[in-house]
């Protein structure tokens, strides 16, 4: 028999966890409540879950720095977490993206459309995704006043779903590295959101409007800490995000 999909709760309001215990379990899954985060963080480091649904206001810590720590800990990038609130705010659902997460929902909210996210998540999660036995190296253009080898612009290595930027590897969410692997792999390329959130999270209608800009302006800022003066993705307003075809063999 297939062991049901464990789904860690992290909500302190009984009420409502006992509401979605109920429905997860008459689901198909495992749930396994904690009502703070310090009990969150035993659980999964005992054994990650197959999906983590936290609450951003917890007595202990705030749900965004939890988030962090669970991705700290071992497995912890491979779990997809979803952000349960009672703040509706644009900011924070922003901030959500940003930190990577892979939903956000704002109380008062239907239980069903819960469950109804979670299997989306975990549908996508379990989606193949294609590897290349070898890295996929994109040169810069020449600088033409020296004969010295420089670094390859952008190094793609689908196996470790690692890319380096002028020889630096960058530490990349799971999703800021689906976005940046599409772009890099047809540079001048101009995806649309829509295409971005097809292409990357698997189903454009499950998403947040802000999902694909939220994660592009963290991208940005990766990239500058390698190149501070350079914009390799370019913004096509209307339409989408393309990466810049044009920059120079070394960063300035």
């Amino acid at each position: 028999m297939t062991p049901k999909p464990r789904i860690l709760l992290v909500e302190d309001e009984s009420g409502i966890a006992d509401t979605l215990q109920y429905v997860l379990s008459t689901d198909g899954f495992a749930p396994v409540w904690c009502s703070t985060a310090s009990e969150a963080l035993a659980q999964f480091a005992a054994e990650p879950p197959a999906l983590a649904v936290l609450d951003v206001g917890l007595p202990d810590m705030n749900g965004f720095e939890l988030f962090r720590r669970l991705q700290a800990l071992p497995g912890g990038h491979q779990v997809p977490m979803l952000f349960l609130t009672a703040r509706s705010d644009e900011i924070d659902r922003v901030v959500g993206l940003e930190l990577g997460a892979d939903d956000y929902i704002a109380k008062p909210f239907s239980p069903r459309e819960l469950v109804a996210r979670v299997r989306t998540i975990l549908r996508r999660s379990a989606r193949p995704v294609a590897a290349t036995a070898t890295a996929v190296a994109i040169a810069a253009t020449p600088t033409p006043t020296t004969s010295a080898p420089t670094p390859a612009l952008w190094l793609l290595d689908e196996e470790r779903h690692q890319i380096r930027f002028y020889g630096r590897a960058l530490e990349l969410s799971r999703y800021e590295y689906g976005v940046l692997r599409l772009l890099v792999q047809k540079p001048g390329r101009v995806y649309t959101r829509d295409e971005l959130l097809q292409k990357v999270w698997g189903d454009a209608n499950d998403s947040f409007d802000r999902t694909v800009d939220a994660h592009i302006k963290t991208l940005r800022a990766k990239l500058k800490s390698v190149a501070p003066g350079l914009e390799p993705i370019r913004t096509l307003r209307g339409t989408g995000y393309a990466l810049n075809e044009d920059l120079p063999g070394t960063p300035s």
